[in-house]
């Protein structure tokens, strides 16, 4: 996704589940956050929790 921010994609039948997560120091994965897609495009809301939470937990 950019700047250090990745993205887990997983199918269900509720949809398309999506999981943004970084990695940190010591080859640890930080999950930051997730959520069910419903549109084509990623919606912005959901881009900016995750990094706002990427630049609290680094």
């Amino acid at each position: 996704m950019g700047r250090g921010l990745f993205e887990l994609r997983a199918r269900g039948k509720d949809g398309i589940g999506r999981a943004f997560f970084c990695y940190m120091r010591n080859k640890r994965i930080v999950i930051l956050h997730a959520f069910i897609k419903k549109t084509q495009t990623t919606p912005q809301r959901e881009l900016d929790i995750a990094y706002k939470r990427m630049n609290e937990v680094k």
